[in-house]
């Protein structure tokens, strides 16, 4: 069975947490699109843990991790990031790269501080991992997948040169930048090649004969529904799609073996980065303590380390990222930090040009849009280690159904603590 563990906001929102745990009993887990320019958030026996590009089931010895076709992968990153947890008494896991995986290129992150610096206070407020020059060279058919590795030399030099010719232009005339050098990015792809060929193979083929045999596999998502490049809040989004049915595309299996779509959503909302956010808290002082209190240390981005905005649940929003995803499941995360209030705000709509709607809106409107809020009482009291749903407080409860029913998806796996097993499985009306 194929399940894919998703975000329905802005990203943020637990997913490591949730594919951690569920990896447990999966026999493999899958990255399918994006690259390092996010992170996921693990806690688990081995200590705490930010992961950029290895599936978050690298935990489970018995699972075997795949980087998918559809992610712009940073190999020294990803190589990285192997020795850290393995430098951290974790087990060397099993790993399998796509040799159709598209590489980010050292230009590319290059290219893309370049274009930040030239934009200035106009930027997209870029992680500056290279990720806009990856995609759009990909899909101008310029970029290298890994397969170009191992091209004989002459045939790899010219490719190189073939795309230098473009990229200098730019680096001389518009940025006024060295330009790329043929021999010394060669020299780069061999170190590339020389540490990833133990990983590289036909990840479809493989996967397509796991799915034969019955076994579990789980899809990672990066980021979430409103960062996706079609659905999202455009133009503050990444630069592939995070959604669900890219899932197919982004490691080679048919759409239809995908029959679990589990989204994952904070019992408050938080971004990081540039772009509408209807229910931002604009009192510092209140957006700043729930973000001291916020996730496992506080609401920091697991990549950047920049504090993120810090926001009340948002039902329109929650509602159009679960119905874009296919949701079947959502898990709602991060429950227990709301136990310090008395009364908890949740947006349920947006006011448009004096009209309230619950639809999300296009960002043309989205950026006239105000919250429209209803006001729940707190239970103040910490829930963390709580393992069944009747044992939760009574307006812990309260806000659970309130947002299930406001959102129109079933809540079945509640979220309260850092760590993989702190999780609350529940039965939901709602299907």
């Amino acid at each position: 069975m194929v399940k894919a563990v998703v975000g329905a906001n802005w990203g943020d929102e637990g997913k490591g947490k949730i594919t951690d745990m569920l990896a447990q009993n999966a026999d493999v887990v899958v990255r399918f699109q994006g690259g390092a320019n996010a992170g996921h958030t693990i806690k688990n026996k081995y200590g705490k843990f930010a992961l950029h590009t290895l599936p978050s089931g690298v935990f489970n010895e018995n699972t075997v991790n795949i980087i998918g076709n559809g992610v712009a992968l940073n190999i020294p990153i990803l190589v990285g990031e192997i020795d850290g947890i393995v430098s951290k008494g974790v087990p060397k896991p099993v790993v399998l790269i796509s040799e159709r995986a598209q590489i980010i290129m050292p230009y590319h992150i290059k290219f893309d501080e370049y274009e930040e610096e030239r934009l200035a206070g106009k930027s997209f407020g870029s992680t500056k991992s290279g990720i806009a020059p990856f995609y759009s060279d990909k899909f101008a058919k310029i970029g290298f997948q890994v397969c170009d590795l191992w091209d004989d030399e002459e045939m790899l030099k010219e490719k190189i040169r073939n795309v230098s010719v473009q990229k200098n232009v730019l680096l001389e005339h518009l940025y006024h930048k060295p330009l790329i050098d043929v021999d010394e990015t060669y020299d780069t792809l061999m170190k590339y090649k020389e540490m990833i060929a133990p990983y590289v193979c036909d990840v479809s083929s493989y996967l397509h004969k796991a799915i034969k045999d019955n076994k579990t596999i789980l899809l990672e998502g990066q980021l979430g529904t409103l960062k996706d490049c079609d659905h999202g809040i455009y133009p503050m989004v990444t630069s592939s799609n995070t959604i669900a049915a890219y899932g197919g595309v982004g490691c080679g299996i048919p759409p239809y073996e995908i029959k679990q779509v589990i989204s994952v959503c904070k019992a408050y909302s938080s971004a990081v980065g540039a772009g509408e956010f209807v229910s931002e808290i604009t009192d510092e002082a209140v957006a700043d303590e729930l973000r001291r209190r916020g996730g496992d240390g506080g609401e920091y981005g697991a990549t950047t380390g920049r504090p993120r905005r810090m926001g009340w649940f948002d039902c329109v929003a929650s509602k159009y990222g679960c119905a874009i995803q296919g949701t079947t499941d959502v898990a709602f995360t991060v429950l227990d930090v709301l136990g310090y209030l008395d009364e908890i705000p949740v947006c349920v709509g947006y006011e448009i040009d004096g009209e309230v709607t619950t639809s999300f809106p296009v960002t043309r409107l989205l950026q006239k849009a105000k919250p429209v809020y209803e006001t729940l009482p707190g239970w103040k009291c910490d829930i963390t280690g709580i393992k069944e749903y009747d044992k939760l407080p009574e307006n812990c409860r309260k806000y659970i159904e309130f947002i299930e029913k406001k959102i129109g998806f079933p809540i079945t796996m509640v979220s309260n603590g850092p760590s993989r097993d702190d999780i609350i499985y529940r039965k939901s009306d709602i299907r």
